[in-house]
């Protein structure tokens, strides 16, 4: 949404903006290195019990947000590798 010469940008619009203008100036690869270095980051930052806890987390969600068949159908994906 383009800026209203009445009101401010909203926060959200600000962020969209920026981002679009950092993706049309970063090729993949800077996001993915970028994205490898947060990883290292964070696993020198965090204990094994730390991704335990997050893993146990992100399963109980997804449970809660999806049914029997969804398992069934990417188990079925899954043996097909």
């Amino acid at each position: 949404m383009a800026q209203n010469s009445n009101r401010k940008m909203t926060r959200e619009e600000a962020g969209r903006l920026g981002g679009e203008a950092t993706a049309k100036n970063h090729s993949r690869e800077f996001y993915q290195e970028i994205g490898k270095k947060g990883g290292r980051a964070t696993s020198r930052n965090h204990s094994r019990d730390f991704y335990q806890e997050i893993g146990q987390k992100g399963g109980e969600a997804t449970s809660r947000n999806h049914s029997r068949e969804f398992y069934q159908e990417i188990g079925r994906k899954g043996g097909r590798k």
